[in-house]
């Protein structure tokens, strides 16, 4: 059990309690934002990947600074070891995640490192309440192993090799680390400023990586085609997912929010026939069911000892 003697209800930064049902709402439509990815990988097929990734977090970066003076916030200013977090976060989240996705597809079929990223819910639900000093909570365990197991039915399996599981492994631990890096900075930080702080650092990097490997000349083959895609890389999938996975996590924890990592498969299914392929047969809609009992169970359950502690305001919000 937490020692802290805080409040277990979450609160937002205005002061009010948070709705119940926002933290599940906003990581469903986060996650389905990410898994609409699908509807832009074949336009960028043929597009230098790490141009493309910089020049998203870039313009993601500006939007989200735009957003904060907007509404009116200050840009959080990290400090200290939160540096180092943050840069963990866009270093495994955002760029080795890349760089394992495109590297590993070249010894495994996609499928190899889909089944990889679909359990991430069962590492989010272990280790997750760890990091806010509780213990997991074993109904949302076994929650995060059903919706794996439904994620896996929709993503499917294929071939691979030893350095094929190697990349597969490291596309699980980092995509674990885009939200389990982030929980030691989000009270402080926010949403805003956890999400703004990992996509530049990420740009950078990315720039630098596209600089090195894809030549100086990278960006200038992009076709006037390439630009809706990254653009709902930067706004959909980037901006708007950020946020709101962001925000989830720090309403409902890590361990129940990272059952929603199982919408990332169904939505890319479904996204495949609403742009004209081929119906799912029916051990993807089975894995489709799976994934919503295992949602469902893992939310069912009303204890608070998961939940994150209540977000307080920052000086520098």
């Amino acid at each position: 059990m937490t020692t802290s003697t805080q409040p277990a209800t979450p609160i937002e930064r205005t002061g009010r309690p948070a709705r119940p049902w926002s933290g599940p709402l906003y990581a469903g439509i986060g996650m389905a934002l990410v898994g609409s990815q699908v509807a832009v990988s074949g336009v960028l097929a043929d597009a230098p990947l790490f141009a493309v990734q910089a020049i998203r977090y870039t313009l993601a970066a500006l939007v989200l600074l735009l957003v904060l003076r907007c509404t009116g916030r200050s840009v959080p200013v990290p400090r200290g070891r939160e540096w180092a977090w943050l840069a963990g976060v866009a270093l495994t989240g955002l760029v080795l995640f890349n760089v394992g996705v495109v590297r590993g597809v070249a010894h495994a079929e996609p499928a190899v490192i889909g089944v990889a990223v679909a359990a991430v819910p069962i590492l989010l639900a272990l280790v997750g309440p760890l990091l806010g000093h509780t213990r997991p909570t074993p109904v949302v365990v076994v929650a995060a192993v059903v919706v794996t197991l439904g994620a896996v039915l929709v993503t499917g399996g294929g071939r691979t090799d030893a350095a094929g599981l190697g990349y597969a492994l490291l596309t699980l631990l980092c995509e674990a680390g885009f939200t389990l890096l982030a929980v030691p900075v989000l009270r402080r930080l926010g949403p805003h400023g956890v999400s703004l702080h990992a996509v530049w650092i990420a740009a950078v990097a990315l720039w630098v990586l596209s600089l090195a490997t894809e030549g100086a000349g990278a960006v200038l083959t992009l076709r006037p085609e390439h630009l809706p895609a990254t653009l709902h890389l930067a706004l959909g999938v980037t901006v708007v997912a950020f946020l709101l996975w962001y925000t989830a996590v720090g309403r409902i924890g890590p361990g129940r929010a990272g059952l929603f990592t199982g919408v990332v498969p169904v939505a890319s299914a479904v996204g495949g026939v609403l742009l004209g392929g081929p119906v799912p047969g029916p051990v993807v809609w089975s894995g489709v069911a799976v994934v919503v009992v295992g949602v469902v169970l893992g939310m069912r359950t009303v204890s608070g000892s998961e939940s994150e502690p209540p977000q307080r305001p920052g000086p520098n919000t």
